[in-house]
């Protein structure tokens, strides 16, 4: 029961990352611990499942693929994303700035605690870190395509949207936008559902074809890299963490597009310097607690991993 607890408020963590703009699943999943192993969990999913699975090995399918552990995680992150979002949405509204530095606090002192897991620091080391902050930055930066409903495209969206979910520094979200489908998959797509189900499966269909073939074929890779290119791997994905920073910057104005059913989305920012007000210290007061909050966490886990790690040498 504790451990599914833990791991369903683990997939929370995620959940609302993924409705925040900007922010990855990937980055709190690598945060509070779960990366490696939502990954590996995620690539266990090959020939070998499929036939414990059809033959009726249930057990040893959910051993082989952490099945337990999955569920859990995906749990926390739907509880999330459907809870979490009218309350993020209320904070975007009325009170923006403070719940952006609320989560650069947790970036910033997260990416000191990621790339603290760097065993050694040489030139690869070095150079893949800049790659990665640069990529994100590239994203950040981008000026959003058209809209294209082209089915293999909407695949492609899928696929490179969703890796928002796994990989750290990188938004699902924000990449529809880049890729000009946000309001035909997210608004036009889920719309339909209720009001005409076979036309919005022409949307959704080859998004979520796209996005479970794309995350179980880029969690083999990713396992892979991380496996045999452990500092290099995670220097990229610090580096992914760094080059998200501007879109996290609480001091920006959005530019928005009007949808031709009259809502809103954001396709860039105008990022700008704090006024030297009351808003700016309280600001400055909740990035600190943000990046508390990670010290907190880091600190506890250390302090029982030393506690695991003691025991085992007594035994």
């Amino acid at each position: 029961m504790k451990n599914f607890i833990v791991n369903v408020l683990k997939g929370v963590g995620m959940g609302i990352a993924n409705v925040i703009p900007g922010v990855s699943g990937g980055t709190i999943a690598l945060i509070v611990g779960i990366f490696e192993r939502l990954i590996n969990s995620l690539k266990s999913f090959n020939f070998k499942a499929l036939k414990l699975l059809f033959t009726g090995k249930f057990k040893e399918f959910a051993k082989y693929t952490d099945f337990v552990f999955l569920i859990e995680v995906i749990l926390g992150m739907a509880v999330a994303m459907i809870s979490v979002a009218k309350l993020f949405k209320f904070l975007f509204e009325n009170y923006p700035v403070y719940i952006w530095a609320f989560f650069l606090g947790l970036l910033i002192a997260s990416i000191f605690y990621v790339g603290k897991t760097i065993k050694r620091w040489n030139f690869w080391v070095v150079l893949f870190f800049l790659i990665g902050a640069g990529i994100s930055l590239l994203i950040s930066f981008g000026t959003p395509a058209q809209e294209n409903d082209n089915f293999f495209y909407l695949i492609l969206c899928g696929a490179i949207g969703a890796s928002g979910m796994i990989l750290p520094g990188i938004s699902g979200s924000y990449i529809l936008v880049l890729m000009g489908d946000y309001q035909l998959v997210v608004i036009n797509g889920i719309d339909m559902l209720t009001k005409s189900p076979m036309e919005a499966m022409k949307i959704l269909l080859p998004v979520i074809i796209g996005a479970v073939v794309g995350i179980l074929a880029f969690a083999h890779v990713l396992a892979w890299i991380f496996k045999n290119y452990h500092d290099m791997t995670i220097s990229l994905l610090t580096g992914f963490i760094v080059g998200s920073l501007p879109i996290i910057w609480p001091w920006k104005e959005n530019i928005c597009e009007t949808l031709s059913n009259g809502k809103e989305i954001v396709t860039g920012y105008n990022w700008k310097l704090p006024e030297m007000n009351s808003e700016f210290i309280i600001a400055l007061a909740i990035i600190i607690i943000g990046a508390a909050l990670i010290i907190i966490t880091e600190t506890i886990a250390n302090h029982k991993k030393r506690k695991e790690n003691d025991k085992g040498l007594e035994g």
